[in-house]
């Protein structure tokens, strides 16, 4: 059976455990610069909530997000960070509960949408949300960062 928890400041190493996993997962262990330090200090400052997946009394998995604002529609949703479930533990519901109660958060604060971002080569993940309910949107995410982040500051 499935148990979601909402996590807490103290659980910033095992989610950052997660968060490490998952970058690994998507090739991309190079580019993970933020730390537990980091991670912990953004759950004390509730910039970020997160749920953790235990499987009997077992972290399985975890799930991050943040509020975010919607000027069309005037609402509040939530923004979905992070989905992590461990290999071992996919398949047992662990993905679609953190899901569940992160929608469960959404609309216990009047937040009328959950969105997150998905790479377009991870079809097992794309078609996990579809069969969800979860629509992909017709716009990509664009992003500045480093040295154009600065220049574009400067200005």
């Amino acid at each position: 059976m499935i148990a979601i928890r909402t996590a807490t400041p103290d659980d910033a190493g095992l989610i950052f455990g997660f968060v490490r996993d998952l970058a690994r997962h998507e090739d991309a262990e190079d580019k993970l610069v933020a730390t537990e330090a980091l991670l912990r200090r953004a759950l004390e400052e509730r910039g970020v909530e997160a749920a953790i997946a235990e499987q009997d009394g077992r972290a399985v998995g975890a799930a991050l997000f943040f509020h975010k604002h919607s000027t069309w529609s005037g609402w509040n949703g939530l923004y979905l960070e992070d989905l992590y479930v461990a290999p071992e533990a996919r398949g047992s519901g662990a993905g679609r509960a953190l899901l569940a109660h992160v929608a469960a958060v959404g609309v216990a604060r009047e937040c009328t949408r959950v969105e997150w971002a998905v790479s377009d080569t991870n079809a097992a993940a794309a078609g996990f949300y579809r069969s969800l309910g979860a629509e992909p949107m017709p716009w990509r995410i664009y992003r500045v960062s480093g040295e154009a982040l600065a220049r574009l500051a400067g200005e």
